[in-house]
């Protein structure tokens, strides 16, 4: 309930009452005298009636007050269709918490750096397709962080939020999404470029001893970066010499595979060797099979930067990211004649489509065998 009241240094009179959960007073020049007061009750009942109803608003009262500023905006705000940033807080707000750690900064960065500067402002309805095709050319011309243009897989990426965001507007507020008819950019395929067998243990032999068990882990099993760098003893069994993919060490977390699926990797003798190579070395300080001094989980970054492209340098190797050690153990199998089904398992693949569509080139006929085939080129590799 409001009230009118007087200021003590002048005796002039002022409202006292509530808006919004926000408490407000307005001066006036009036002098405190019973008319005035009779005067300004009647103005404050006129006020608080416009409340109670939704009515209200602020500046048409009290144009020159600085509080009529802050509700200024309320005269323009649609609740049917609110601005794009706002939305998209909202959006975040209700999605966020079930993404993993990596798509939760990625999606962040979009907003931030591509989505807010540019639709930020505009209300949803209000953004349509002719916008964001100009947004999408224009993302076409921007460098990437290489200094080279942005790749259309990069592009769909960044449009892919937006897209979201849209069509649960849509949905909400009821008008058709500006996404209808928007096809993704064409992907040129991932360039596979594996390792032979030969360039896998040159690098095997001249890497510094600390990570000479690991990247024969990583070469022999195709597992990915966070995948290994977030395996733990726990998920190793020796006895079955089999290793339990279940987790993934992303963006400093640990959080489930990319597919969120589990698997077991059937560890071949090399493999089974740098293991029990590991276990005297990290087992007793470290839940992790593979970590740093502190027995913490290794850093990709800093151990692609350090170790890895100055060891391809080193050696004449062309530099590839260290993600090609999982093509190379793709492609090493099938190269051998392994089972297509078996890889895919291996890999984590859920049937082989993927496995022929990426690697195609290197499966020279299908056979039966289950890891032996591939035993025997390591053998014989070896021994030359």
């Amino acid at each position: 309930m409001g009230s009118i009241r007087s200021r003590k240094d002048t005796c002039k009179l002022f409202l006292d009452f509530r808006y919004k959960g926000v408490r407000c007073r307005e001066l006036t020049l009036l002098d405190d005298t019973p008319a005035n007061r009779k005067r300004l009750q009647a103005l404050l009942n006129q006020i608080e009636s416009a409340i109670a109803s939704n009515t209200f608003h602020y500046a048409s009262i009290f144009p020159n007050s600085l509080k009529a500023k802050e509700f200024e905006r309320e005269l323009y705000i649609d609740d049917s269709n609110p601005e794009f940033s706002s939305f998209a807080d909202e959006w975040w707000s209700e999605n966020s918490f079930r993404w993993k750690p990596s798509t939760q900064a990625n999606n962040k960065s979009i907003l931030e750096k591509y989505l807010i500067p540019i639709f930020g402002d505009i209300p949803v309805k209000d953004i349509n397709k002719g916008s964001i095709l100009k947004f999408r050319a224009q993302l076409a011309e921007q460098p990437g962080r290489t200094g080279k243009k942005l790749s259309n897989k990069r592009i769909n990426n960044i449009m892919q939020p937006l897209q979201s965001i849209m069509d649960e507007a849509s949905e909400r507020f009821n008008f058709i999404s500006p996404f209808k008819n928007i096809k993704r950019l064409p992907l040129v395929k991932p360039k596979i470029e594996p390792f032979s067998l030969t360039e896998v243990l040159q690098i095997i032999n001249a890497v510094n001893p600390t990570y000479t068990n690991y990247l024969t882990v990583r070469f022999f099993t195709g597992m990915r970066s966070g995948e290994i760098n977030g395996l733990r003893w726990r998920n190793v069994h020796l006895e079955t010499q089999a290793i339990f993919v279940c987790e993934s060490f992303t963006y400093n977390e640990m959080t489930t595979t990319k597919t969120n699926e589990s698997r077991y990797i059937q560890m071949n003798s090399m493999v089974l060797q740098a293991i029990q190579a590991q276990k005297v070395i990290s087992r007793p300080y470290s839940e992790f099979v593979f970590c740093n001094r502190n027995g913490e989980p290794i850093d990709n970054s800093n151990f692609t930067k350090r170790i890895w492209y100055p060891l391809l340098n080193s050696l004449g190797l062309k530099a590839r990211r260290p993600y090609q050690s999982r093509h190379t153990a793709a492609t090493l199998w099938l190269a051998a004649g392994e089972n297509p089904e078996w890889v895919a398992n291996q890999l984590g693949h859920s049937s082989t489509q993927m496995l022929f569509q990426t690697y195609s080139r290197f499966i020279p006929n299908a056979t039966r065998h289950d890891g032996t085939a591939f035993e025997s080129l390591l053998s014989s590799t070896i021994k030359k």
